[in-house]
């Protein structure tokens, strides 16, 4: 291959963006990303301000979590009996609605520890209902022979708002937490309008009753199905011991002695790797052996998370942060194919809260988990623990879930019945 085609980043096929709806979808998914980013950061950075304490930073991921953890599963229920359409538009205008109230309240001086983690409660709920009915556009748009590339496509899309969304924060940050929360705001209502132009069909089915068994159908799908449960629960104690990102602020300010744009580099480093990976992915997809790329990737995250640990330099800090974020997404790109291809579109919205509430709500218990153990024996035991304890639960899944180990081709998954 010459240096000529080595040097130009790979352009989406054509027949991908031809897809009906998936531009407006992408859009949709990827302001609400950017949105959300820009608020992290700022809550991040307020709530720091305001109590100087690793705990606090611990409480915001506990707000997110216990709202998402309370309702993802009955909100996977709902994915699959009513219009994830209207499920998701409502969720992003309640979204911008309480963004627009973040900025008024921090304009005045009124907000305070415990309204952030109120407002940040919120939000979890929000994403809550969202996220699982979100999820299921992507497969409902293209077909499954081209959804390894528009799953790439989404996610190199994800990441570039993960970079833009801290970086902007923390500039903007300089001009006060109300202008990142105004723009926020902006976005989540953007989000929603690019969501409204979707055309979906969603299909007529016979409703059924909120019970035990319904809001638990998709745990006994993923407890029958030992390479969509073992992926799932892999990514879970990953990002759980590997929770570094709830700590940047700490690193930021008392480790590597920067201000608030260093924040934002820093937040938006594993975005930068994660989004290098993508485009890569884009153009050159996993052909074979995608159960053993997994479990690699995920050693490499462990790694790079105990290297961003013991790092006391910006520059090598970033790096690592990159190759872990470069490592996860090859991970959730995995999960993701194995989960909503071989998922039958009636049980999408279940598994995918199942997925959701084991990967999404990690995020928030891991920055809890982070923030609490940082507490007691300092931040930087805390990560390098994370990132050695991220090591020895890959090695213990590679020999309980073999059948995730042989996952081979992920254009020949099969919805499983």
């Amino acid at each position: 291959m010459s240096a000529s085609e080595t040097s130009v980043p790979p352009s989406p096929d054509p027949a991908l963006l031809r897809q009906p709806g998936l531009i407006s979808c992408l859009v949709g998914r990827n302001l609400s990303a950017f949105s959300s980013q820009v608020q992290a950061i700022a809550v991040a950075w307020q709530t720091y301000s305001l109590t100087h304490s690793s705990a606090s930073l611990g409480f915001v991921g506990l707000a997110q979590f216990l709202p998402m953890m309370l309702l993802t599963l009955p909100a996977g229920h709902v994915a699959d009996q009513f219009n994830r359409h209207r499920i998701v538009m409502t969720c992003q205008v309640v979204e911008a609605l309480a963004a627009f109230g973040m900025a008024i309240a921090s304009w005045q001086h009124l907000i305070g520890p415990w309204a952030l983690y109120l407002l940040v409660a919120l939000f979890g709920a929000c994403r809550a209902f969202e996220m699982p009915a979100q999820q299921t556009f992507l497969p409902a748009i293209v077909p499954a022979s081209l959804f390894p590339r528009a799953a790439a496509l989404s996610s190199s899309l994800f990441q570039v708002a993960c970079i833009a969304g801290p970086s902007l924060g923390g500039v903007l940050y300089g001009f006060g937490a109300g202008t990142c929360y105004a723009l926020c705001c902006l976005g989540f209502a953007a989000s929603a309008l690019a969501t409204a132009s979707i055309r979906m069909s969603f299909p007529e089915r016979r409703r059924q009753p909120i019970t035990l068994e319904s809001v638990m159908g998709g745990i006994a799908f993923l407890r029958r199905q030992r390479p969509m449960l073992g992926a799932i629960s892999l990514d879970l104690f990953a990002v759980l011991l590997g929770g570094a990102t709830a700590l940047l602020p700490v690193y930021a300010e008392d480790i590597l002695h920067a201000g608030p744009i260093a924040l934002g580099l820093l937040r938006a480093g594993p975005a930068m790797g994660a989004v290098l990976m993508a485009v890569i992915m884009t153009r050159w997809p996993i052909r074979g052996s995608a159960g053993k790329i997994m479990f690699l990737s995920v050693a490499i995250f462990g790694l790079a998370t105990i290297v961003f640990g013991v790092s006391r330099s910006i520059p090598l800090s970033i790096l690592a942060l990159m190759v872990l974020g470069a490592a996860d997404v090859i991970s959730v790109m995995v999960r993701g194919a194995l989960i909503q291809l071989g998922t039958p579109d009636e049980m999408r919205g279940r598994v995918s809260a199942v997925n959701m509430l084991f990967i999404g709500s990690s995020n928030q218990l891991g920055e809890f988990e982070s923030g609490m153990l940082a507490a007691c024996v300092g931040a930087v035991p805390a990560v390098v623990i994370g990132g050695v304890g991220t090591l020895i639960v890959t090695g213990l899944w590679i020999r309980l879930f073999p059948g995730l180990r042989e996952l081979d081709r992920l254009d020949d998954i099969k919805p499983a019945a």
